[in-house]
């Protein structure tokens, strides 16, 4: 049963990789072709305006040098790379959040190297305008945290059931 689990990980961190970048690279796509740049659609909960993020997440560090571009994608994978290993033998929830992870880093890393920024688009008013990947990024962090925490946590039941 272990071993199960570990070969079909892969698959769903490559199915939930390619979903997200797919629906990133889309959305993106029909924002750059149907909301031109200074145009806004209002949603009543949320506005829809094109803007260029050159900066990284929610527009920190805008300005910074290529150097720093490719620093933060080294540590990225690294970061990756230590979860994945961590984290391959708790199947596949928890490679559905590194999937959300992976492909959120990829949608905006392709918008920076093709477009030199990044598509943002969702704009909550009181947030920073941010797109599909920056939110698949948000969720995969908490949901990692949470499969982590919830692994503690019955570890720990577990040691006090062996203990009395």
């Amino acid at each position: 049963m272990q071993t199960e689990r570990r070969k079909s990980a892969p698959l769903t961190l490559l199915v939930s990789t390619l979903l997200v970048l797919g629906l990133d690279q889309a959305s993106k796509a029909l924002v750059r072709k149907f909301l031109p740049a200074g145009e806004s659609v209002d949603l009543k909960l949320l506005l829809l305006r094109q803007v260029r993020n050159p900066g990284t997440a929610f527009g920190l560090l805008h300005g910074r040098s290529t150097a720093l571009f490719l620093a933060s994608i080294a540590v990225l994978a690294v970061f990756l790379f230590v979860l994945w290993w961590w984290g391959r033998a708790r199947g596949g929830l928890f490679q559905v959040a590194l999937g959300l992870i992976i492909g959120g880093a990829l949608g905006n890393i392709i918008d920076r190297i093709f477009l030199g920024a990044v598509v943002d688009f969702i704009d909550l008013r009181f947030w920073p305008v941010f797109n599909l990947a920056d939110a698949a990024i948000v969720a995969g962090v908490v949901y990692a945290i949470a499969v982590i925490l919830a692994d503690i946590w019955k570890g720990h039941e577990v040691a006090s059931r062996e203990r009395s």
